[in-house]
């Protein structure tokens, strides 16, 4: 048993791990952080809203094209639903909670990012988490381009900020001015992130919010979850 984790929180989290390779595997886990907090909320309630938002935009999409359901994507989880970042609170805890970010449509770049990949997976986009420094974002694999924006395939989202369509250039600048540092030489900081990674971040994310606050408790709590990681 855990000694500062919310018992349920931690064996959900710990039965996620089983099926991590999977999307639904990181989804389960990413939303049992949540409820070391928030035990009451209901993981199946969760998927329910992720499959309703695929289901709005494979209603309004009339085309098999990938364009088409790009922005029909796009059209719904960011201008009629309105998912963005919470930049006037943004180390609320809530922020890393799936169960609030789809109440709330805020959060932050590598919960949005977790929505976007949940959502656009389901309609047979091939979406994958960038662990990029100081600032996560998500990329999308054309089927039917050549060769994106990017020069390499890949056509680069962030959510936190409406779902702009970002070239690397684009993103290389968003890192400098995210951490003050230009990206070193040598270093691919745009590679695809393993769902381990991504729970890496998120709890570390919550780590540095309860270390801010004073939350020792809750600190330690994540650092529980993260040792299952292990």
């Amino acid at each position: 048993m855990p000694a500062y984790c919310h018992p349920l929180a931690h064996r959900a989290f710990r039965q996620a791990l089983q099926s991590l390779e999977s999307t639904s595997g990181l989804f389960r886990a990413a939303f049992a952080i949540a409820q070391h907090e928030l035990p009451e909320a209901e993981v199946s309630r969760a998927e329910a809203v992720i499959v309703e938002l695929a289901a709005t935009v494979r209603r309004r999409v009339h085309s098999s094209r990938f364009e088409a359901k790009l922005a029909h994507l796009h059209d719904v989880l960011f201008d009629i639903v309105g998912f963005e970042g919470n930049v006037d609170d943004y180390y609320n805890p809530a922020n890393s909670y799936l169960p609030e970010v789809l109440r709330t449509h805020r959060g932050l770049p590598i919960t949005l990012a977790l929505v976007y990949k949940c959502v656009g997976e389901q309609l047979g986009l091939r979406i994958e988490g960038i662990n990029s420094p100081g600032h996560f974002l998500a990329a999308v694999h054309p089927e039917s381009l050549a060769a994106s924006s990017t020069g390499d395939g890949l056509m680069f989202v962030d959510p936190f900020f409406g779902g702009a369509l970002l070239s690397r250039h684009d993103v290389y600048r968003r890192i400098e001015s995210t951490t003050g540092h230009a990206p070193k030489a040598g270093i691919n900081w745009l590679a695809a992130t393993t769902h381990q990674q991504w729970l890496s971040r998120m709890l570390t994310n919550l780590q540095a919010v309860f270390a801010r606050s004073g939350r020792e408790r809750d600190l330690y709590a994540m650092q529980e979850l993260q040792a299952l990681l292990q």
